[in-house]
């Protein structure tokens, strides 16, 4: 009986790949951590990093996202969602602070007419149709 083992675990659906250069001294730095045993591996060490640093952060963070009025998380917008913003006559200005996700069944037509503006710190998921056609409304 032979067992297979997945060699990359396919990334969380609530993730986003991102690269990154280092310096080879702090390169070599991460990997004494981990030979050590401080880490499981460098993405270990990074995430633990980042998140140390957005803890650090957190009132200053807070006070932009209260300022900025953004949705904090994730936020998806269905085809009924824009089709009410559009026919309601008050288009919607999409502030997210982490994930927004436009419906893959929304046209381009329907995102101009119920879009008025995009600001999206994190990532923004849609149809490549549909981010072409709010690209000059995007931020």
């Amino acid at each position: 009986m032979s067992t297979v083992h997945e060699l990359r675990p396919k990334p969380a659906a609530d993730s986003e790949k991102i690269t990154i250069n280092l310096g080879y001294v702090d390169l070599g730095h991460i990997d004494l951590m981990v030979q050590q045993g401080f880490y499981s591996n460098r993405t270990d060490f990074i995430r633990t990093a980042i998140r140390n640093q957005l803890d650090r952060h957190a009132d200053v963070v807070r006070q932009s996202v209260a300022r900025q009025t953004l949705d904090l998380g994730l936020r998806h917008y269905t085809r009924a969602d824009l089709e009410a913003a559009r026919d309601s006559g008050a288009p919607l200005h999409i502030n997210v602070l982490g994930l927004a996700s436009i419906a893959p069944d929304v046209t381009p037509e329907l995102a101009r007419a119920a879009i008025a503006a995009v600001t999206v710190l994190g990532a923004l998921h849609a149809t490549p149709e549909v981010k072409a056609a709010l690209a000059d409304r995007t931020r």
